[in-house]
């Protein structure tokens, strides 16, 4: 008798394969550790490849390295590994850990990866159910929650920092109060939902005529694989103030007459219920005269620290001058090559930092020649000094208003004869 095939391999109408994908493996009930004798329930879900046949599609189980003698989607297992699924045409699936217990107690926590903004729960299990007494829930070694009876520890929205071991501890009538036994400690992992946002400038706006209209900047980031449908909303800030509330479009135009050197901006990246928010590192923006760098460096990340919203001096105080060294009004001032150098060609377009130094150039010039004129008549008071003769007994004062080194109490020197 023939047997009667019928195989159908659908394309999508752009011509190519879609490409596969993993399927899932789930537990039920949903906890990676079990008492020995207990038995859990795991399905192959996800993936299905395109193909219509007279006869279903089988599923293939692992147990380790080891082939499973079932093809069904569920199947009910009681021995400790790793376990794998693959569906006909697609890749095997990421590995569920079922690890079986004969201790008194054990510690529950889910079997899928918990990602910032859901919900951890972890329960504190007695054999067979038995009710726990005077129960702690320990982190890292450190006490974080305690019940007078059984009952599930929860954090309601999981962040990084909520990583790591976690352990338990309690007593149980069997039939008497027992002593505190511990359960065996559990390595949790909270993943991260999507990456902190990086503010980039993507290009400039042309308004009417060809004028200049505006910066447009782009707050972006990535979600992970396994959320990639995550919808995001995105905000921008000047300093501290808001500029933009939150709003699905991660770009933002600055308009042009707010376009102006030394203007710092950030974004801030989140979650639709806000659950879960990232910020930016600080973008500044070029100058309105100056060439837009589309790879422009990003200032540290505020992080936690308090942001001003007044807008950062632009410093234009002298720098400060080392001090003259001790010579002759007919000495040059400056050593071999200490003078002022001359600023860049007229050819090349001057950078914010050049145009500050040439408006600070007369300051400093003038500031020179009074130093020049100060260290002149310092150099004539001790001449003076020096050719006074003071009579035997009597003492010659300096007067402080001389003094430009130290601000302390005049000096009196003793002349003797």
């Amino acid at each position: 008798m023939w047997e009667l095939t019928v195989l159908l391999l659908l394309v999508p109408s752009s011509g190519q394969a879609a490409t596969p994908e993993k399927p899932i493996v789930s537990l039920h009930p949903p906890w990676t550790t079990i008492f020995k004798g207990e038995k859990v329930t795991l399905r192959c879900d996800g993936y299905h490849p395109l193909l219509l046949e007279l006869r279903p599609i089988s599923t293939l189980w692992y147990l380790g390295h080891l082939l499973l003698p079932s093809y069904k989607k569920s199947i009910e297992v009681h021995t400790p590994g790793v376990y794998r699924c693959q569906t006909r045409g697609a890749p095997v699936s990421d590995p569920i850990h079922l690890s079986v217990s004969n201790d008194w107690l054990i510690l529950q926590v889910p079997y899928a990866a918990v990602f910032e903004g859901e919900p951890l729960v972890m329960r504190c299990r007695g054999w067979y159910d038995k009710i726990v007494y005077k129960l702690h829930y320990y982190h890292d070694g450190q006490p974080v929650r305690y019940f007078h009876s059984s009952a599930n520890y929860t954090v309601p929205q999981a962040r990084a920092s909520d990583s790591g071991r976690y352990q338990c501890s309690g007593t149980m009538r069997i039939p008497v109060e027992s002593a505190p036994m511990f359960s065996a400690k559990v390595a949790v992992t909270v993943q991260e939902l999507f990456q902190a946002p990086v503010l980039r400038v993507m290009g400039r706006v042309e308004a009417r005529g060809g004028a200049f209209g505006g910066v447009v900047l782009r707050c972006e980031t990535r979600l992970h694989p396994q959320k990639r449908d995550t919808p995001l909303q995105f905000a921008f800030y000047k300093y501290s103030r808001p500029v933009r509330r939150y709003d699905w479009d991660p770009e933002y135009t600055v308009p042009e007459p707010e376009v102006e050197e030394l203007e710092s901006y950030w974004c801030e990246a989140a979650t639709a219920t806000r659950s879960v928010r990232k910020r930016s590192p600080w973008l500044q923006l070029p100058g309105r005269g100056s060439s837009l760098d589309l790879a422009s460096t990003t200032a540290p990340d505020p992080g936690n620290q308090p942001l001003s919203f007044r807008k950062p001096p632009v410093s234009r105080s002298v720098p400060s001058v080392p001090s003259v060294p001790n010579v002759t009004p007919a000495g040059p001032p400056f050593p071999a090559g200490g003078a002022p150098t001359a600023g860049p060609p007229a050819c090349a377009p001057p950078t914010p930092l050049q145009q500050t130094a040439g408006a600070l150039k007369p300051d400093v010039a003038l500031l020179l020649r009074e130093m020049q004129l100060l260290q002149g008549l310092l150099s004539r008071v001790v001449l003076e000094l020096k050719e006074t003769q003071p009579l035997p007994g009597h003492t010659v004062e300096t007067p402080s208003s001389h003094s430009a080194v130290s601000q302390g109490t005049p000096e009196t020197t003793t002349v003797e004869s």
